[in-house]
């Protein structure tokens, strides 16, 4: 692969950065002005992820080689069906455990985001991780303290303020990224 081409791959890839991360602004903006709907958006969303992942452990179990095996992918779908089914028909109803849920991925997903920070703190933009991390931590601390009398509003307010600054931070990153490679 030739030096151009390589370039020509990494312009691509920053135009492509910075194109979802707008999406991603975008986004974040529609959940915090639309939080009901931003929270049923994301019940949703699990419920069907989890009828696809029941549907794969089926398959699998399917195709597995022991008895043990297919009976555990086999209990493990009709598992993941059964709750995806369940949110589906009452998507309001797995709020609650969402919000809780939420809570937890934010808070470690913050801490992860700090630990990211620091491995690639030579390179440009890295304090964009650390600010993202911090954020996302004071997001999943609101969500615990506030938990359950605020669940109708708080999925989709923090999780698009969350998506909001995740695409920025990624934003800053890429617009870090593109003027290090023009230069």
């Amino acid at each position: 692969m030739s030096e151009t081409s390589a370039g020509t791959i990494v312009k691509t890839s920053l135009g492509w950065s910075i194109a979802l991360s707008v999406v991603m602004i975008i986004c974040g903006l529609l959940a915090v002005a639309l939080p009901q709907l931003g929270g049923i958006a994301v019940s949703l969303l699990i419920a069907w992820l989890l009828l696809f992942v029941g549907a794969t452990h089926f398959l699998f179990g399917w195709h597995a080689r022991s008895a043990g095996g297919i009976a555990w992918h086999i209990f493990l779908g009709i598992l993941d069906i059964a709750v995806g089914a369940y949110i589906l028909v009452r998507p309001v109803a797995g709020l609650v455990t969402f919000t809780l849920i939420l809570a937890i991925y934010l808070v470690i997903r913050g801490i992860m985001e700090f630990i990211l920070s620091f491995s690639v703190r030579p390179m440009p933009g890295s304090g964009w991780l650390l600010f993202d991390g911090l954020i996302s931590i004071i997001l999943g601390a609101l969500i615990w303290k506030t938990w359950p009398s605020s669940t109708e509003w708080a999925i989709g307010t923090l999780v698009g303020i969350s998506m909001f600054f995740a695409g920025f931070s990624r934003l800053m990153i890429s617009m870090a990224a593109r003027r290090a490679v023009t230069h």
